[in-house]
């Protein structure tokens, strides 16, 4: 196929485009910065330099490309806030989806997040709603999610993976990563994009972790995949006072005391439907993907 991948250059594009190359597919990548088109390049693929906010410049990116697919990693995580996160989700994926049905293109690829179903005990599988009902400010989470979504579904074919927590290279859960400056730091630091992790606490909250590299290979896959959403996460959803000692000591940064105390949506997420799908994540278990050569 010929992909045209929105946000190339992030975490999950870095080890996406790689992929997509060697599997034979040509690739062309967006980016917003000089070192993100050359490290395009440099990877294999062509490289737009794009806002995703002006229309027009999307539309025109995605018909000069004229792709099989597009696959959405557009965020809003770097520098950014929450709001901006929200302001990508809604008005990056309508773009998007206006500039795919322009031109013919009938497969998308989203990134979405596993953190959005309503409240629970046990891990969310797809069948779970969204927590549309949440007060704010995690309405504003929840809405955005839901808007790209919504959007993504207007194409034929439509994979929206809603990823676990990143970990591994140029996330925020690695050695030398933003958890680590903010554990090290008592909380939020001099980074905008640490106020994303101003709750982080040793608690009863659950979480569901997926290595970075393990993401992209199931993207890669779900170009394939018929349409629908899929959970890609590990195998292990655990709670903060399990996993966050056990990243402190990966990252060599001092670790909060142990509490109690969750949100009712703090649930995890399970990967049963991925697994049927073929998907086998690499590294099935934060326990040991923490303190691997690759986390």
């Amino acid at each position: 196929m010929h992909v045209f991948v929105a946000g190339a250059a992030g975490a999950i594009g870095c080890c996406l485009v790689p992929l997509l190359v060697e599997a034979g597919h040509q690739v062309t990548g967006t980016s917003r910065t000089d070192s993100g088109l050359d490290r395009l390049r440099a990877q294999g693929a062509g490289a737009v330099r794009l806002d995703a906010f002006d229309a027009e410049a999307v539309a025109r990116a995605v018909a000069e490309a004229a792709p099989d697919a597009i696959v959405h990693q557009l965020t809003a995580l770097n520098g950014g806030t929450s709001a901006d996160n929200g302001r990508i989700r809604r008005i990056g994926t309508r773009n998007l989806v206006d500039a795919a049905k322009r031109v013919g293109v009938r497969r998308v690829v989203a990134q979405s997040i596993a953190w959005a179903y309503e409240a629970g005990d046990a891990p969310a599988t797809e069948d779970t709603p969204l927590d549309v009902t949440a007060p704010a400010p995690r309405s504003g989470v929840v809405g955005g999610v839901q808007a790209l979504e919504e959007a993504v579904a207007e194409l034929d074919e439509h994979v929206v993976l809603r990823y676990g927590l990143f970990y591994g290279p140029r996330t925020w859960y690695r050695p030398g990563g933003l958890v680590a400056d903010v554990l090290r730091n008592g909380g939020p630091t001099d980074d905008p994009a640490s106020v994303f992790l101003s709750g982080l606490a040793a608690d009863a909250a659950v979480s569901s972790f997926v290595h970075v590299e393990d993401a992209a290979e199931a993207t890669v896959a779900a170009l394939r995949w018929p349409s629908g959403t899929v959970n890609i996460v590990d195998d292990e959803p655990a709670p903060a006072r399990e996993w966050l000692p056990a990243l402190a000591a990966a990252v060599e940064a001092p670790a909060p005391a142990p509490t109690d105390g969750r949100a009712g949506w703090q649930r995890g997420a399970d990967n049963g439907l991925a697994r049927s799908l073929g998907w086998r994540p690499r590294h099935t278990t934060w326990r040991t993907g923490f303190g691997s050569s690759g986390g």
